[in-house]
């Protein structure tokens, strides 16, 4: 079994903004980048599970095959943080937060934890499916909890991963044993 986690493509959205949950439009180069998205997969999917953001469905939808849109692969959600400049947000709690970021979210958002428990209920049951080639289209920090569950990684430690836009990561699985292949040819 072959699970493709692929990062959506270049968000619009100008730098030093807070967004995760935010439903943003792609870039003007989304065309080539998706491009280069198809380039890196070797093989066609069976399924393709996709977070309902249009920066994530809009690259599904390029593919030949059904598309089903799954919540819990939305990105974290920053509550009243969504669509600030992290140089408005407070100092005081934007360091609280990045000290206890794994186990405590922004106001009336999510912690890393929570995000990771119901990415990784939602990878497990598109395990047990058990198809042949399933892709995920996703964002850095689904792909990130997934990545923490497979390699055994504390959530911390997933950091030292670098997910880009557009970014594939082959996921193989063979006998409960996992192999992890980056693919980011550019």
């Amino acid at each position: 079994m072959e699970i493709y986690l692929i990062r959506h493509t270049t968000p619009k959205i100008e730098p030093g903004v807070c967004y995760g949950q935010s439903d943003l439009a792609l870039t003007a180069q989304f065309e080539s980048e998706s491009q280069q998205v198809h380039q890196n997969i070797d093989k066609p999917f069976d399924y393709i599970f996709s977070s309902p953001l249009k920066r994530c469905t809009q690259l599904a939808n390029t593919f030949e095959t059904t598309v089903q849109q799954e919540n819990r692969l939305m990105e974290l959600n920053f509550g009243d943080w969504e669509m600030k400049k992290w140089k408005s947000i407070p100092q005081s709690a934007l360091n609280l937060w990045m000290e206890k970021y794994v186990t405590q979210g922004p106001p009336k958002g999510e912690s890393y934890e929570q995000l990771k428990s119901r990415v990784v209920e939602i990878f497990k049951g598109i395990i047990s499916q058990n198809r042949t080639c399933t892709g995920i289209i996703t964002h850095a920090g689904p792909i990130r909890a997934i990545l923490s569950h497979v390699l055994n990684l504390s959530l911390k430690d997933t950091f030292t991963i670098k997910i880009d836009y557009g970014s594939v990561t082959k996921i193989s699985l063979n006998d409960a044993t996992y192999s992890i292949d980056y693919i980011n040819k550019k």
